[in-house]
C-alpha cells in the first residue's frame, strides 16, 4: 500500500505510472495506490484515477483518491510526501516554514496513528529536510531511520553533468555525493566519484581533465539547476523529480548496488562526519535489505582544516538555522 500526497500535482502525474507498473517496488508486487490532496483538487484526482485505470496495469489492484488523512495514511508500507505549501510571491522563508510545519506535523501524526510502524517515508515537498524532520518528530513510534528526504534529484543532476562532460552514459558515473540541504546551499562533491570509461573505473578528475570546471561551474550548475528549469519551463522540475523519487525508493526497497553509495537526506544521529545530531541532512549512504548506513567518516579526515570541514560546518549551520526556525513553531 503506497501513499502519494500532492497527488493532483505535476510531480505525482509523472510518478504514479512508474509506481503502478512496477518500476519501484518490483515487477511482481501488486500495488494499492492512495492519492491524497486537498479537497478542491478531488475533481482533478478523479481524472488521474481514470487515467491510471485506463493504463490497464496488471499490478495495480486499487486506486483510492481522498482528502482525508485517516483514509490516506491507513496501513501504509510506503509514503511519498510530495505535497507542501509552495513559496508565494512576497512570502518570507520563515512564513513558508511555518505553513509547512503545520502540514507535516499533521501528516506525521497521521503516520503515527494510522500507518504500519515499518512504513518507509520519503519527503519531497520543500523545504524537504525540515519538513522531513517535523514529520519524523510527529511520529515518535516510527523509527527515525524510516524517514528520508529527496536529494537524489541533485545526485542525478551531478552524475549527468559529469557524464555529459566526459561523453559517457549517466550510469557510467557513480559515487557522487550531495551534502547538506536540498537547496542552493547544498555541496555537490565528486572527490570520490568514479567514471567507467571502456570498462575501466577512472577517478572523476582524471576523466574530466578540467579541475577548474569541477570546482566551479559544475558545482554552481547542480546547485542552481532547479531554478534554471523553472526559468526555462515556467514550471518546476517534475519528470526528473519523479525519476529521482523512483530511484530513491527502489534503493530503499532493494538496496544500493555493490560498491556504490547514493545521496539521501537522513537523520544525522550517529554520523561520523561531525554533523550535529537531530538534523535531516544529505549524506552518502549504502542500503542493504532495508538497513541504511552512513558511508564511514574515513571518506574524509574531518579533523584536518580541509575544504571538507569548512563545507560541513557551513552546511550544518544552514540546515540547523532552518531547523531551529521550524521547531520553534512546532
Amino acid at each position: 500500500i503506497v501513499l502519494v500526497t500532492g497527488a493532483a500535482g505535476q510531480i505525482a502525474y509523472s510518478l504514479l505510472y512508474s509506481i503502478a507498473k512496477g518500476d519501484v517496488f518490483g515487477k511482481d508486487q501488486p500495488i494499492i495506490l492512495l492519492l491524497l490532496d486537498i479537497p478542491p483538487m478531488l475533481p482533478v484526482l478523479d481524472g488521474v484515477v481514470m487515467e491510471l485505470q485506463d493504463c490497464a496495469l496488471p499490478l495495480l489492484r486499487e486506486v483510492i483518491p481522498t482528502a482525508k488523512e485517516d483514509v490516506g495514511f491507513k496501513d501504509l508500507d510506503a509514503a511519498v510526501l510530495v505535497g507542501s505549501m509552495p513559496r508565494k510571491e512576497g512570502m518570507e522563508r520563515k512564513d513558508l516554514l511555518k505553513a509547512n510545519v503545520n502540514i507535516f506535523k499533521s501528516q506525521g501524526a497521521a503516520l503515527e496513528k494510522y500507518s504500519k510502524k515499518t512504513v518507509k517515508v520519503l519527503v519531497v515537498g520543500n523545504p524537504a529536510n525540515t519538513n522531513c524532520l517535523i514529520a519524523a518528530k510527529s511520529a515518535p513510534s516510527i523509527p527515525k531511520e524510516n524517514f528520508s528526504c529527496l536529494t537524489r534529484l541533485d545526485h542525478n543532476r551531478a552524475r549527468s553533468q559529469v557524464a555529459i562532460r566526459v561523453g559517457v552514459p549517466a550510469d557510467n558515473v557513480k559515487n557522487v555525493i550531495i551534502w547538506g540541504n536540498h537547496s542552493s546551499t547544498q555541496y555537490p562533491d565528486v572527490h570520490h566519484a568514479k567514471v567507467n570509461i571502456q570498462g575501466s573505473e577512472v577517478n572523476v578528475f582524471d576523466a574530466v581533465k578540467d579541475d577548474s570546471w569541477l570546482k566551479g561551474d559544475f558545482i554552481s550548475t547542480v546547485q542552481q539547476r532547479g531554478a534554471a528549469v523553472i526559468k526555462a519551463r515556467k514550471l518546476s522540475s517534475a519528470m526528473s523529480a519523479a525519476k529521482a523519487i523512483c530511484d530513491h525508493m527502489r534503493d530503499i526497497w532493494f538496496g544500493t548496488p555493490e560498491g556504490e553509495f547514493i545521496s539521501m537526506g537522513v537523520y544525522s544521529s550517529g554520523n561520523s562526519y561531525g554533523v550535529p545530531e537531530d538534523l535531516i541532512y544529505s549524506f552518502p549512504v549504502v542500503i542493504k535489505v532495508w538497513l541504511m548506513n552512513f558511508m564511514n567518516g574515513s571518506l574524509y579526515n574531518i579533523s584536518r582544516g580541509s575544504f571538507f570541514r569548512d563545507i560541513i560546518f557551513t552546511l550544518k549551520d544552514t540546515v540547523g538555522v532552518e531547523r531551529l526556525t521550524a521547531v520553534s513553531r512546532y
